[in-house]
């Protein structure tokens, strides 16, 4: 939906970088109902990207049953919505992740629980 102003107005932007204690980034799990949004998290852009499934997503999506069933072997990766292969052993930033950027992961033959969203 678009704005229209009645006057011009300026002010500086809030989510900039330098605001936050890390980059934030943005992760989502693909057809899993439970969550409806990816979360957003403030990590290191030198954290290593097998970190996230390794110690950051346990912490943010391991409650839900279909966690311990993933094969991370066959996740499917998403950046802006386009299909993406990231390097495990490389940083979020030189796997080309920065401030506010979105992913999402999709876990094959897990659609939520009891198969919720098939």
């Amino acid at each position: 939906m678009s704005v229209t102003a009645l006057k011009p107005y300026h002010f500086p932007a809030k989510d900039v970088r330098e605001n936050f204690p890390a980059p934030l980034l943005y992760i989502g799990w693909e057809d899993h109902l439970l969550f409806c949004a990816p979360v957003a998290l403030p990590l290191p852009a030198d954290t290593p990207f097998g970190a996230l499934a390794q110690a950051v997503l346990p912490g943010i999506y391991g409650y839900h049953p279909d966690f311990a069933k993933i094969d991370w072997g066959c996740v499917e990766w998403f950046k802006s919505g386009q299909p993406w292969t990231p390097d495990p052993a490389k940083s979020l930033q030189d796997n080309g992740l920065g401030h506010k950027d979105v992913i999402r992961f999709r876990t094959p033959g897990l659609t939520g629980i009891g198969g919720s969203f098939s």
